[in-house]
């Protein structure tokens, strides 16, 4: 069964990011959103993004 929900990488203030599913994302009422990457088509994909957005130095590591 195939979904077609996206992923995205947001980061909060403090210079941490999450990642959030992209109805949570698109929201132009969610709080504390600095920056967005995305759409990415899986988690785990987005996951393997942060990881890269923390070594150049775009997000702290939590």
């Amino acid at each position: 069964m195939e979904t077609s929900q996206s992923w995205y990488i947001v980061k909060r203030p403090e210079g941490f990011c999450d990642i959030l599913p992209g109805e949570q994302a698109e929201n132009k009422e969610a709080p504390n959103i600095t920056e967005k990457w995305g759409p990415y088509a899986s988690a785990d994909e987005a996951i393997a993004r942060r990881v890269g957005l923390i070594r150049a130095g775009k997000c702290k590591p939590q």
